[in-house]
């Protein structure tokens, strides 16, 4: 099936179930922070495995569904769960989800993830506003052919990360007394932990968390004209900084301790949309 087909054959799917009034606004949960779905009322789940263009992860932390629905009364739909280039997929596989969104007519994107601290202040349990990313993973989903119809051959990434929607997310977060900070994403493909030489460049770079998640989706919505935002969820402090070897269970439990905090946020984002 040619990009142009799964596009559409994924929208007439979702049209179908859900109609034409689908969400303006669609938040995709990343590792351990699939919570925030069982906060949404009102909810139709779909999984990604009934959806055409959709794939599944095969990453533990995510589940693999797409939910409908209202929070805090504010219609939204919730990708529970992401794929990730690291686990082979074709990068169509990342850029089909988003156009699909963005021909039901969705127009904010808001990306969530588990990362790890690469400054002491970014200590488990941080919740931090992306200001701007870094991708030092050589792989970029916009790579290929390009069609006009869905965004320009070369996509300007002035404000990737749209500041009035950073504004309302510093907002929300002092309405629901949740502590934010915020700070520059570094992409690495993984999925190995990085290098604690690895890590010492990231820092040097400018960068305060690394994660292997969250820059393609941001690089595809973007070229479609979507606005978007991110938090990044630290779970560990990297390697080198961290006093023990890294491992994927913690950064589940700490995105699990963490996950309330996020909900909260969310729940008072979405009201200020």
């Amino acid at each position: 099936m040619n990009p142009s087909d799964l596009i559409e054959g994924g929208a007439a799917a979702l049209e179908a179930r859900f109609g034409k009034a689908f969400p303006k606004d669609v938040i995709v949960l990343g590792s351990g922070l699939g919570r925030f779905a069982d906060t949404v009322t009102d909810a139709v789940r779909v999984a990604y495995a009934d959806i055409p263009g959709f794939s599944r992860s095969t990453v533990v932390g995510h589940s693999g569904n797409l939910i409908v629905g209202k929070a805090a009364g504010v219609p939204v739909a919730v990708m529970q769960g992401r794929i990730h280039a690291f686990e082979g997929h074709p990068p169509q596989a990342i850029v089909a989800p988003i156009r699909i969104l963005r021909r039901l007519g969705v127009e904010r994107l808001i990306l969530t993830n588990a990362s790890g601290g690469l400054k002491p202040h970014m200590v488990p349990g941080t919740l931090m506003l992306i200001e701007d990313h870094i991708n030092f993973s050589g792989f970029n989903p916009l790579v290929g052919p390009n069609d006009e119809r869905i965004g320009p051959r070369f996509p300007d990434m002035t404000d990737a990360y749209d500041p009035k929607l950073r504004a309302l997310l510093t907002q929300a977060a002092r309405e629901a007394s949740v502590e934010v900070k915020s700070g520059i994403y570094m992409f690495a493909l993984g999925p190995n932990f990085e290098t604690a030489a690895e890590i010492r460049m990231y820092a040097a770079l400018g960068a305060d968390a690394v994660g292997m998640s969250t820059v393609p989706e941001c690089l595809v919505a973007r070229h479609c004209g979507m606005k978007v935002a991110g938090i990044s969820v630290v779970t560990n402090l990297a390697t080198g900084i961290a006093t023990r070897p890294l491992s994927h269970e913690e950064t589940l439990a700490e995105a699990a301790k963490a996950a309330e905090k996020l909900a909260s946020l969310l729940q008072r984002f979405v009201q200020l949309l």
